[in-house]
């Protein structure tokens, strides 16, 4: 028997690969957004799959709203993709960021209570939740110490995701995502800005210099199709747990700007300034993943490391071809 999935979010980076991955298994796909007939889902457009989701209007903090879908849908799975993910903007508008995460959240949750149905639940989580993971990294026991208004509300979101587990039965789980790219993501990101702007630059659009801020910020940098994987094998596994999906490997913004500059045959350092005015309040210093419990459980590894990731992505941006998934 086929499964029937609903990714809350689904015109998003994650939302769309996912929708991607679970309809090409045969999962009957249904996707929201806060205003479907609004939406033109270019990446799912982009990626050749919008007629193989139906698509909903949906405002996940409402619980009617919710609730209505699941009874309407009546989904095996439910994925929460949606929200406000920038961390910058977080900082201009941390109101609105908290209730679109902490409140879909909780109104996912209440819905999937009021439907009484055996609904597998994944939320989408944060690195960012742990603040600085020093280099070490962080794994499933770290503190969570949020610096943003961004983390604080994936932070909170967690830890309900557990509470309604714990008190509820409820098989839910958080896949604790650190940065992932795609040519999907947002050129507001600071990937796709520098990928973008070397591109420009190689093709003599713009003469530079790329403005960027604080080159010393260490990340772990994956690939989003690896990571909506492991969200669909957490959702499909024997016992709920919330888990890191990482790669494990630490990389400075210096050494991203390098890559990306370098696959377009040039030197970083002739055209990339630093400037204080770019640097994010509580900026964190390293947001780095400890994945072994997921490749433990789940037998997931994240198979691109940041160099392919580069490549993946220049390739997309310089010759304007169809993403790459």
């Amino acid at each position: 028997m086929s499964r029937t999935a609903l990714i809350l979010g689904v015109s998003g980076q994650d939302g769309s690969l996912l929708a991607e991955r679970l309809s090409a298994e045969g999962t009957v796909v249904h996707g929201t957004s806060r205003d479907a007939a609004g939406n033109p889902f270019a990446n799912l457009a982009r990626l050749g799959i919008r007629e193989r989701v139906t698509v909903h209007t949906c405002v996940p903090e409402n619980v009617s709203d919710v609730r209505r879908l699941l009874e309407r849908v009546q989904p095996d799975e439910v994925y929460n993709l949606s929200a406000q993910s920038s961390v910058g903007r977080s900082f201009a508008a941390p109101r609105e960021t908290i209730d679109s995460i902490l409140g879909a959240t909780v109104g996912i949750l209440d819905a999937i209570r009021d439907v009484a149905a055996p609904i597998r639940f994944c939320n989408a989580g944060s690195g960012d939740a742990f603040g600085d993971t020093g280099p070490d990294g962080a794994d499933e026991t770290t503190p969570l110490r949020p610096h943003s208004p961004y983390a604080i509300a994936k932070a909170a979101a967690q830890r309900t995701v557990e509470t309604y587990r714990e008190t509820f039965g409820l098989f839910a789980v958080t896949a604790i995502l650190f940065s992932h790219e795609s040519p999907l993501r947002s050129e507001r990101f600071v990937t796709r800005k520098i990928v973008r702007g070397a591109a420009r630059i190689a093709a003599g659009e713009i003469s530079g210099p790329l403005r960027l801020g604080n080159l010393d910020v260490t990340r772990d940098w994956g690939w989003a199709a690896d990571y909506v994987d492991a969200m669909r094998l957490m959702v499909r596994a024997e016992a709920p747990a919330d888990l890191v999906v990482a790669t494990g490997r630490a990389a400075t913004l210096r050494d991203f700007a390098a890559a990306a500059f370098g696959a377009f045959g040039l030197d970083w350092e002739a055209h990339v300034v630093s400037v204080d005015a770019l640097k994010r309040p509580s900026d964190i210093a390293f947001s780095v993943g400890r994945p072994d419990r997921a490749r433990a459980t789940l037998g997931w590894t994240a198979e691109t490391r940041m160099p392919e990731l580069v490549r993946r992505l220049a390739m997309a941006t310089g010759t304007g071809a169809r993403a790459e998934r």
